[in-house]
């Protein structure tokens, strides 16, 4: 008998993203296969989200699809993990049954045991990469301490917990050693790291040795919590060439009355000059933030104090939810006012004024030389990204695939030639990027 199959999917975010390549890793040193194809499997696992609604239906869609190959005998064994396990596990027991089993967030253990092997302790930082090879994430901690009032994360997650320095510098050597060169740093609140291990904020430090890494050309920050950015962590930033000049910076609103009842422990002042600070500080930041549409107690004033504040600030990236209600967090007990209808037009309002603001940020840098990282080919063009990009979230370098000496994962020198509302079409000018 051969070796059992196993297929392991993953839902939501990037965080999950690195779970499932720890789990797969384990799966891996104990002789299991590793399938990209359910169908071809013996046993599928399922890391799941539970973030907002439709992460949610996802979820449980995809779980619904593996059952129903379990009733038509092509798969033997489903199991859940993940973040929606974690929350309602005992909901998902009485409800779909037909799961062989029900594990929370990191349950690398149980999981290996279940499939009848055993967890290799000493490897347990080693991921199978299903990233594109030269892109990886690293996620320095786990949890979230804030008390934000719309977010399940904390009961999904717990609270903040930090991954010393030593685990996360090994880690990261690994993952140069199998040809990543861009590390992407996330965690639920990565400029609290360090908080509850060092007793300060140690992003900063953290950064500095990841950046002396053989092999390591990019290091790119996501998820930084405005109301708490360490000093020294933007001087990093700004003098350590090695550390893309781009921040994620989650701000959810502007009106200080929203704010307040999110508990974001910012105000709409204090917001605008850490942005000023931010941009003055490190020159040609790229500064990308998400907001939260249809909170219960934003108003239309509040709403378009929103809209007028991305107009004027002119971010490079934006990303907008539709606010969604969840159980068991402080702001459950305001309801759920607006209609999906009216939260989607009010994203919609907002993607149109961020469409125009990326256009004319496009477009002033036809003509320009950039530095430009290849991922993928398609169709008749090798894609890329600039510093100013982060994978799957922003923009694309579009480049005819004319030159067959171009290699994925390499960096290039990019003239850009044209643009649109959210991708750069450029030509690989004769010398290549160092």
């Amino acid at each position: 008998m051969g070796k059992e199959k196993i297929s392991v999917i993953t839902l939501g975010c990037s965080k999950n993203t690195v779970d499932s390549e720890r789990l797969m890793s384990q799966l891996k040193l104990n002789q299991f296969d590793l399938v990209d194809d359910a169908n071809s499997a013996d046993s599928i696992v399922i890391n799941t989200c539970g973030f907002i609604d439709a992460a949610k239906e996802e979820s449980i869609n995809t779980i619904l699809s593996a059952i129903e190959l379990k009733k038509k005998g092509k798969i033997k064994k489903v199991v859940v993990a993940g973040c929606l396990s974690e929350r309602y596990v005992e909901d998902l027991r009485k409800e779909i049954p037909e799961v062989d089993a029900y594990f929370g967030t990191e349950a690398y253990e149980a999981i290996v045991d279940e499939f009848g092997g055993d967890l290799k302790y000493e490897l347990l930082g080693e991921r199978v990469i299903t990233t594109p090879k030269h892109f990886a994430y690293l996620k320095i901690s786990e949890g979230c301490d804030n008390p934000c009032s719309f977010c399940a994360i904390p009961l999904m997650r717990g609270k903040h917990k930090t991954k010393p320095v030593e685990e996360l510098l090994a880690e990261a050597e690994s993952l140069a050693k199998q040809g990543v060169k861009e590390l992407i740093i996330i965690g639920q609140d990565t400029s609290d790291y360090g908080i509850e291990l060092y007793g300060k904020r140690n992003s900063a430090e953290l950064l500095r040795k990841l950046s002396e890494i053989n092999g390591i050309e990019w290091i790119r920050l996501l998820y930084v919590y405005p109301s708490h950015v360490p000093d020294d962590l933007i001087n990093e930033i700004a003098n350590n060439p090695k550390i893309c000049k781009y921040i994620d910076i989650p701000l959810q609103h502007i009106s200080d009355n929203v704010l307040k009842s999110m508990r974001r422990g910012i105000t709409k002042r204090r917001t605008i000059e850490l942005i000023n600070e931010l941009k003055t500080r490190i020159p040609n930041l790229t500064l990308r933030t998400t907001f939260i549409v249809g909170y219960p107690n934003e108003t239309e004033t509040e709403f378009h104090e929103l809209c007028d504040f991305i107009r004027e600030v002119k971010f490079d990236r934006v990303g907008v939810f539709n606010y969604s209600i969840e159980e068991n967090t402080p702001s459950f007990i305001l309801g759920d006012p607006l209609t999906s209808e009216e939260k989607e037009e009010r994203k919609a309002i907002i993607m149109e004024i961020q469409k125009d603001i990326s256009e004319e940020k496009n477009r002033a840098l036809v003509g320009k030389q950039l530095r430009v990282i290849v991922d993928r080919t398609e169709g008749d063009y090798f894609v890329g990204r600039t510093e100013r990009d982060a994978p799957e979230v922003d923009g694309e370098v579009l480049i005819k695939a004319e030159n067959e000496h171009v290699k994925i994962g390499e960096f290039y020198s990019v003239e850009i030639y044209d643009s649109n509302e959210y991708d750069l079409f450029g030509k690989i000018i004769p010398f290549k990027g160092v």
